[in-house]
């Protein structure tokens, strides 16, 4: 890239899982487009390395994260949970320093947060929380994008969310970050309800859509459209954009169709913020093994590369 390179702050994620190596392993690829900033401290790093039999990159820039504790590779773990909560903290604080241009995260653990006592399921719902603003959790990669309505709540709950006001608040918000068109929104019942007969969501969800469109003075999204026909071939190829109403309405075809290279970006933020699309893989992690991708990773870095470029763009 011709411009200067930017400054990525890079939370390491559960280092009982498979982060660490993914990002050891890539280091030297992804300098080639960042300046990659790492947060974790050298003790947490050396054990790490230790561990993985690999060596520490000269290159390797930190940003000391504080907390000692014994790795112990596919375990969940408090102390693992909140060293990758504190991570993730500190490359939010790197970049609303202006220290780094970008967040881009590893993948924690869920239960491990949990036994740590952090009230969040996960990143975004510290972003929505530490910014104020309704954070929009987009998952995918240029071939197809999903954005979720709704992402970790028990399922129960979903159809109560679904209301005309926060579902057009949620769409206009959506077409200000990415300024798509043919963006296909989701209905909740099986067949749209068939006109009420499984269920009266759809008409929420209708009046979002016609406000939506009438609002931004052009026909954005399309909807509500049947769930099981949105992902077919056919329809793919002429929509690359979907609105899911509950997490894997949506996530369960985007990752049957592109695991391995999707990526999760977090919109409506004043930061810019991109993650890989994985778990942790307790199951392989710390066995060096060929089993590990790193392509949702590349991907998330290239990803926040391109948005800073188009903010600075933006702001010209």
């Amino acid at each position: 890239m011709k411009n200067k390179k930017p400054t990525l702050a890079i939370s390491v994620g559960d280092l009982n899982g498979i982060g660490i190596e993914i990002i050891l392993k890539e280091h030297e690829k992804i300098k080639k487009w960042c300046h990659p900033k790492y947060c974790i401290n050298k003790k947490m790093l050396k054990e790490a390395c230790k561990l993985l039999n690999l060596n520490i990159p000269k290159d390797f820039k930190l940003h000391e994260t504080k907390g000692e504790f014994t790795i112990k590779s596919g375990r969940v773990s408090r102390k693992a949970g909140k060293y990758s909560y504190d991570s993730f903290l500190e490359a939010i604080h790197l970049t609303n320093a202006k220290k780094a241009q970008a967040v881009v995260t590893l993948p924690i653990n869920k239960e491990s947060w949990n036994k740590a006592g952090i009230k969040y399921k996960g990143h975004t719902d510290v972003l929505r929380d530490l910014f104020g603003d309704e954070a929009i959790m987009m998952l995918g990669c240029p071939k197809m994008f999903v954005a979720l309505f709704t992402d970790h709540i028990p399922l129960k709950e979903v159809a109560k969310k679904i209301k005309e006001e926060k579902l057009t608040e949620f769409l206009i918000n959506l077409y200000k970050n990415i300024n798509k068109k043919n963006i296909q929104v989701l209905a909740l019942n099986p067949h749209a309800s068939d006109n009420g007969v499984l269920g009266t969501e759809e008409v929420q969800i209708f009046k979002a859509i016609k406000n939506a469109n009438k609002i931004i003075d052009k026909k954005v999204f399309e909807g509500p459209v049947v769930p099981d026909t949105a992902f077919t071939k056919v329809n793919r190829k002429k929509h690359k954009h979907f609105v899911a109403m509950y997490h894997d309405q949506g996530l369960t075809p985007l990752k049957a169709l592109h695991f391995e290279e999707s990526i999760n970006v977090s919109l409506n933020l004043p930061i810019i913020r991109t993650s890989v699309d994985h778990g942790t893989a307790f199951n392989i992690a710390y066995e060096n093994s060929v089993q590990v991708n790193t392509k949702s990773y590349i991907n998330a870095i290239k990803e926040a590369v391109n948005l800073i470029r188009s903010s600075e763009l933006n702001n010209k």
